[in-house]
């Protein structure tokens, strides 16, 4: 399997760390109890802090499937494959207006795809990474030549899982569950996968679901799909709950074991994709294993885009002369469940 093209498409509004500050103090200067100024500049340090500078959201009249197809015509081009070519097609990640029958089936009518099989996969921040392990299985069935990994990671709009409510806290004390919303940005990313023959990917994953209430967005009745935690839904049903500092803490060890169990040798590792969680973080870890200096962030420019993130460094790197065909390339990406994942490709 090989990787035709990767591309991404970000909207149009930029908002900046003191965007999101002036948010909350609009937001919360009615029912905040305490010192509403301390918070906020404890807030723009933990930004600072974490790399971030700004991030893209949609802007008035932007809609999530316009920058779905525009990132899936500009991958097509690039893979040099018309719309007919696709027969494998895989909606992933966390933003999606659809429970039934799935993002997929949409977004295969909105890019002209007349010949894809059609599915969804759904796991955080790690379903991207998911999508493509499926994929390369999927190819070795024969069935199928040229696939379509898409996503639409829109999740700030106005009624949506962060927004505006996330924004109104009433405390300091509320930033535990709620910090992490204020590094979210948005994006739409397509990749397109090939049943060619190349050097064999690598994938290790482990799982932690004993941690998995530290990161949820919740739906109506999700109380009888699974054990109590005072975790879940604190910051109300249906809106996003993360618990990211410990959840960095919690996942460091973990992340470097699935990292230490790919064969690859550091010194064949041309570029490191990570999940943009934390500049800061996601270094600390490159720097570790000595892959600091091959390690291509957005997080700083695009703030984490959840399942995004990965193909959206990778056309970042490619766009950029830091990604050529022959590298070889790691992936490295840590998610709400909780999971982990480290792979390994040639590009």
């Amino acid at each position: 399997m090989r990787i035709r093209s990767a591309a991404a498409t970000l909207p149009s509004r930029t908002v900046t760390n003191t965007d999101i500050t002036d948010l909350i103090a609009k937001h919360s200067a009615e029912t905040f109890t305490g010192d509403l100024d301390d918070t906020l500049r404890k807030v723009e340090y933990y930004l600072r802090y974490s790399g971030s500078d700004s991030r893209q959201w949609l802007d008035e009249g932007e809609r999530p499937i316009e920058l779905l197809r525009s990132a899936a015509g500009v991958a097509l081009t690039r893979a040099e494959l018309r719309p007919r070519d696709i027969d494998l097609l895989i909606y992933t990640g966390i933003g999606r207006g659809f429970i039934e029958p799935g993002g997929a089936y949409h977004s295969a009518a909105a890019i002209g795809l007349e010949n894809a099989h059609c599915f969804d996969i759904l796991d955080a921040c790690m379903s991207w990474t998911r999508a493509v392990q499926v994929t390369e299985a999927l190819f070795r069935t024969g069935q199928f030549s040229n696939a379509l990994i898409v996503n639409a990671e829109c999740n700030l709009r106005s009624g949506g899982v962060v927004f505006p409510h996330l924004f109104r806290i009433p405390q300091l004390d509320a930033l535990e569950s709620i910090f992490p919303a204020y590094t979210l940005g948005e994006a739409a990313s397509a990749t397109v996968l090939s049943a060619e023959d190349n050097e064999p990917w690598e994938f290790r994953f482990a799982s932690r679901p004993d941690l998995a209430p530290l990161c949820n967005v919740t739906l109506d009745g999700y109380e009888g799909y699974c054990d109590p935690s005072d975790k879940l839904a604190a910051n109300g049903v249906g809106f996003f709950t993360s618990y990211g500092f410990e959840m960095h803490e919690a996942g460091t060890a973990e992340a470097h074991t699935v990292f230490e169990q790919l064969a690859v040798p550091t010194d064949e590792v041309a570029a490191v994709f990570t999940h943009a969680s934390s500049k800061r973080y996601w270094q600390s870890m490159a720097d570790t294993v000595g892959l600091g200096k091959v390690i291509h962030h957005v997080y700083d420019r695009t703030g984490n885009i959840v399942s995004a993130s990965v193909p959206t460094a990778i056309a970042s790197a490619y766009e950029h002369g830091a990604l050529r065909r022959g590298d070889r390339a790691v992936g490295w990406v840590g998610s709400a469940g909780m999971s982990f994942g480290a792979f390994s490709f040639v590009f």
